[in-house]
């Protein structure tokens, strides 16, 4: 009965993760909820988080029933106003301070420094709104420069030289207030280091490149003070532009021990932010030549991107983990119960601004998934839209579209995308064949 089902508050939930949280094989014993739309929890330029976690907490306490947990899959600012919302409920989860580490990104490379520095890049905070913001930057070129909290490669820049820099600058100064102001606001509810509290959200990080090697996410969780890592997957850069994703595909074909040591470096690290009852990913480089280790990030979250894969491949969405911590329970993901032996996300990108003459509809979908029963696809994109209103892009790409599948090995994987790019109509008209 409803009455019995475990309440579970889902922020920004979209009919997309729905339909992956109904799918999971424990889903008839609760019920989801949305808490905030997707733009309300996402897109903290358009609805502050000092308007957006009073709604949230209205919300749970407006309720007519239990609160028996709250969840996100998204990137910050819910993976902060979670834990607030959980400890005003009394519920387990990570500490307001643990999961600013992780968004943080100067705080958390500061952390991380003090247990593993040798797998943490050479780093500095910038302040761009400086006179001379390269004046007191101890750092060579070329370097990666970013806010210390954004997403999605949103306003980070690769930095060869001077010109570039002073090339970035501008676009840096006129939009990091999206991400500065929301995290200036959520860091009034931690207890900041002294040493961090000057490097607020209007603040970049610099970091020399790490870019060498094959990149993977280390998908795992802290239940009352154990790790488990219970998946890792590849991530697959463009050849072409180092800093634009091209696909994620699981399961890692990254060896056991090289990726036992990724384990080991990730534990010690989130110990040391004092993270748990929670579920996290840790993204790595190997370099294959010279055997090392680099750190890319850490996030207080599940990857949404990876949901799919792992009910391809495992046999269930990962979703689950985050349920069971939610509850304070231990969680037990299924291992290779699924129909596929790998699976990925491509995601469909232009490298020029445009406009979409024509983009699919519900029945270029159902094609694909007759031809691919387990295909979903994702458009981010609609007839007449400009490509430069998409939200959170990175600076060199627009993602206009993802789409997921399984297969038995690599190869069929990227045969089925080729296909695939062949039964969706997409269409983009460069500016200059715009009339």
């Amino acid at each position: 009965m409803t009455s019995q089902r475990k309440n579970i508050f889902v922020f920004g939930l979209d009919d997309f993760h729905r339909a992956d949280l109904e799918s999971l094989p424990r889903a008839g014993e609760f019920c989801f909820h949305q808490l905030l739309t997707f733009e309300e929890a996402t897109r903290a330029d358009l609805h502050p988080t000092d308007e957006m976690l009073p709604k949230a907490q209205r919300i749970l306490e407006e309720f007519d029933g239990s609160v028996d947990g709250v969840i996100t899959h998204w990137d910050f600012p819910s993976t902060v106003m979670t834990p607030i919302l959980r400890k005003r409920l009394d519920q387990p989860g990570p500490s307001v301070e643990a999961a600013l580490m992780c968004e943080h990104k100067y705080w958390s490379r500061v952390e991380q420094k003090r247990v593993a520095p040798d797998v943490v890049p050479p780093f500095a905070a910038v302040n761009p709104f400086a006179d001379e913001p390269l004046s007191d930057l101890d750092l060579d070129f070329p370097f990666w420069l970013k806010p210390v909290t954004a997403h999605s490669s949103n306003l980070g820049f690769l930095i060869e030289d001077r010109k570039d820099f002073e090339k970035a600058l501008p676009k840096i100064r006129d939009n990091i207030h999206l991400f500065g102001e929301p995290v200036n606001h959520l860091m009034g509810y931690a207890d900041i280091p002294e040493e961090i509290e000057g490097i607020d959200g209007y603040h970049c990080i610099a970091e020399a490149i790490i870019s060498k090697g094959r990149q993977c996410t280390l998908e795992g969780y802290r239940y009352q003070g154990e790790f488990e890592i219970y998946g890792v997957v590849d991530t697959i850069r463009d050849r072409h532009v180092q800093s634009v994703l091209s696909r994620y595909q699981y399961p890692s074909s990254v060896p056991r021990d090289t990726q036992e040591r990724m384990k080991e470096t990730a534990t010690a690290i989130l110990d040391g932010f004092g993270y748990d009852d929670a579920p996290f990913n840790v993204e790595f480089y190997w370099d294959r030549d010279s055997d090392e280790l680099a750190l890319l990030e850490i996030n207080g979250r599940i990857s949404q991107s990876h949901c799919p894969l792992f009910a391809l491949v495992d046999g269930a969405s990962h979703q689950q983990v985050v349920i069971d911590l939610a509850l304070g329970e231990r969680p037990q993901p299924p291992h290779r119960q699924g129909d596929h032996k790998v699976a990925a996300k491509f995601m469909m990108r232009v490298f020029e601004d445009g406009v979409v003459a024509h983009a699919p509809g519900p029945g270029d979908e159902k094609l694909l998934e007759e031809r691919f029963p387990e295909a979903r696809f994702e458009c981010h994109v609609s007839d007449g839209q400009s490509l430069d209103e998409l939200p959170f892009q990175d600076s060199y790409s627009y993602n206009i579209a993802d789409v997921y599948l399984g297969g038995e090995d690599q190869h069929e994987l990227l045969e089925k995308y080729e296909e695939t790019k062949q039964l969706i109509p997409l269409e983009i008209l460069r500016r200059p064949e715009i009339i």
